[in-house]
């Protein structure tokens, strides 16, 4: 693939403040001493015991490290992303001033219809377009102990001393959607840090697998001949989220007819979106190229219909009320309001009051009393 078929192989910005540091000392590859196997790392024990003596002050330092390319500074800062989310907000300052310019691919699809090949695929292309390239991959974690088998990871591996590529896992950690926690946290800072292209691969549990589409800037759904996928994509939800329908490993017996009852699927919407459907064979490295154009041609699409803009707006009311919740949930569960929170629940298991108006009452309670700080 020559440079010229990835559209848009520059940034779209100027990278405020950074000194871009030369190939040799990238952002790193795969490194499982720097970059992170999730879960904790010991690299961020610096940032612990700093914390009492000014750690938000360090995580601005750490901060401007991975800005400027160091590349143990990025594989900590993803640490303490995944792993203190009490540092959000301060680590969220930080980065304001350096995001925004990183194109985001996502990829979703049930397990076995090979995302991790395909991601593996898409970064050899884009690196052929001289393009940098930072991977989240999300992985099934244990309900118990909240670690996970990192298998996209070692998929990934050939990658790993690539200085123009970073992988990361995130571990689900049991949450609903596809992505981990810390997913839009991460993504900001492989923005900061520089990266042309995001990709976001998501566990791959089922079709409740949405989230992803309020996080990428370009969703792909990954689908295999003779699984049923044909008909899964018939069902709401699927065809919703695509903006390309993948075919993968093409080049089973089955392929041609599920590109074709797609593509006729995709026709019957009338008035609404209509996805690209692609024909891929990712062990084989066939249709990779195209995959990549129609990405990018989807890309142009958004930025010459003001799309891109409205989807980005979108996503930061999504993850603002996504905070906001969560900071209403701590204060549900910190004094004094979960003792008022426990007060209400015996009222209406008496009959004494209803759910709603016990909602209310709470509710009132909090925007009445002092505001909680912030951080």
């Amino acid at each position: 693939m020559t440079t010229g078929s990835a559209a848009g192989v520059g940034r779209e910005r100027s990278l405020p403040d950074r000194a871009r540091a030369p190939a040799t000392a990238g952002l790193g590859g795969a490194d499982p001493a720097t970059a992170g196997l999730g879960g904790a790392d010991p690299a961020t024990a610096g940032l612990a015991t700093a914390e009492s003596a000014g750690a938000e002050s360090a995580a601005v330092q750490l901060v401007a490290a991975a800005v400027g390319g160091d590349r143990r500074a990025l594989a900590r800062l993803l640490s303490a992303v995944e792993n203190t989310p009490r540092w959000w907000p301060e680590i969220s300052a930080a980065l304001a001033g350096h995001v925004g310019g990183a194109q985001t691919v996502g990829l979703t699809g049930a397990p076995g219809v090979g995302k991790s090949t395909t991601v593996t695929a898409l970064v050899r292309a884009y690196r052929r377009a001289g393009r940098r390239v930072g991977v989240l991959a999300v992985d099934p974690s244990s309900p118990y102990s909240g670690g996970a088998l990192l298998g996209d990871r070692v998929r990934m591996s050939e990658h790993a001393g690539d200085p123009g590529v970073f992988i990361r896992s995130l571990a689900s950690r049991g949450r609903l959607g596809g992505l981990a926690a810390a997913t839009a946290q991460a993504l900001r800072v492989l923005d900061a840090a520089g990266f042309d292209v995001v990709i976001v691969e998501t566990v791959g549990v089922g079709q409740a697998e949405i989230d992803i589409a309020a996080l990428a800037d370009t969703t792909c759904v990954l689908l295999a001949p003779g699984a049923g996928d044909d008909v899964q994509a018939a069902k709401a939800g699927l065809l919703e989220v695509a903006d390309v329908l993948v075919v993968n490993k093409a080049d089973r017996p089955g392929a041609a007819r599920t590109v074709a009852d797609l593509t006729a699927l995709t026709r019957m919407r009338a008035g609404a979106r209509r996805p690209a459907v692609v024909r891929v064979a990712a062990t084989l490295g066939e249709g990779i190229d195209e995959l990549v154009a129609r990405i990018a041609a989807h890309r142009r699409e958004l930025a010459a219909t003001g799309e891109l803009d409205r989807r980005r707006l979108a996503r930061a009311a999504d993850e603002i009320r996504g905070l906001a919740l969560t900071a209403l949930r701590d204060l549900l569960a910190a004094p004094p309001h979960d003792a008022r929170l426990a007060e209400l629940a015996h009222q209406v298991l008496a009959g004494a009051a209803d759910p709603w108006s016990a909602a209310e009452c709470l509710l009132g309670d909090i925007l009445t009393a002092q505001p909680a700080p912030s951080r």
